[in-house]
């Protein structure tokens, strides 16, 4: 049972309304809300179909203005969501990293492709000046993680 002390000391059966509004839970929403969709946002940046593999390594954390170059099952090039020539290669990343050497490559490449075809890339890749480059795939729980029967 609740009560309340009244500061004018008048009737408690009064049916006087509470003038305070309790925001914690609404701020809480915003919160998670807001949580959501930093999360989301930057999983919707690309959308060059592409079947990737799945890997069971960890994942690491992405930056926030990624670099991402796709392959395709037809050896097609992406920079993010604009395809590219391979002669292109070079001057389109220079653009996208203003420059940086450093800054890393996120590379998404189909798995049906012949393995020669991602070689070739990676050897463009590091001829045009860009050795820092990340594969990108789909998270497949462990082994050891997944039931009885599981391939």
């Amino acid at each position: 049972m609740a009560f309340a002390l009244r500061p004018d000391g008048g009737d408690e059966d009064a049916d006087d309304a509470l003038a305070e509004i309790n925001v914690t839970p609404f701020i809480d929403v915003i919160l998670v809300l807001l949580i959501v969709f930093m999360i989301a946002a930057p999983l919707a940046t690309v959308s060059v179909p592409v079947d990737l593999p799945a890997s069971t390594a960890a994942a690491q954390p992405a930056p926030t203005e990624p670099v991402v170059l796709t392959l395709d099952a037809q050896s097609t090039l992406s920079l993010g969501d604009a395809p590219i020539a391979r002669a292109d290669l070079a001057s389109a990343l220079d653009a996208a990293t203003t420059g940086d050497r450093e800054a890393r490559i996120f590379l998404r490449a189909d798995q049906g492709l012949e393995y020669r075809a991602l070689m070739d890339l990676l050897n463009d890749l590091r001829a045009a000046g860009w050795l820092r480059v990340a594969l990108v795939g789909l998270e497949r729980p462990s082994a050891d993680a997944s039931g009885p029967g599981s391939p």
